[in-house]
């Protein structure tokens, strides 16, 4: 199934053979689906992570948002697999985004994180991206 999934994602020109494994792996077969191949995500319905994931980082409660929405606190990946995916997303859609002192994210921090997972995602989203705004 995941040689399927590879070969199909490399035919469609959407990933070499090289990038078709770990975290890679992991987004085309848990995010990519709602968050699109290019991190556009699904208008109307899920949020861009290009140009905007990075941004999260910058604010009070931000780190901890990106590792608390539905879709990664309860992805079906173990802690370690979830932190590579979340690192691998934040190196390919918000690196001109992320502060200077950003560190990756550690298998033991997901577990503690992924264990409160946000009730009211929209409002925890829009007070950061007022945060955000502010902060510029």
């Amino acid at each position: 199934m995941i040689r399927a999934v590879a070969v199909v994602l490399v035919a469609a020109g959407i990933a070499t053979a090289a990038d078709v494994s770990g975290p890679a792996l992991d987004y085309a077969l848990n995010c990519q689906g709602c968050h699109r191949a290019d991190g556009s995500g699904t208008p109307g319905s899920v949020p861009a992570l290009a140009g905007s994931v990075g941004k999260f980082l910058r604010v009070r409660g931000g780190r901890e948002y990106v590792a608390r929405v539905p879709g990664v606190a309860q992805a079906p990946l173990d802690d370690a697999a979830t932190a590579g995916v979340l690192n691998w997303i934040l190196e390919r859609f918000g690196r001109d985004d992320l502060p200077a002192d950003f560190s990756p994210y550690t298998a033991a921090e997901i577990g503690g994180l992924r264990r409160s997972p946000l009730t009211d995602v929209e409002r925890v989203r829009r007070e950061l991206l007022e945060a955000i705004a502010r902060a510029r």
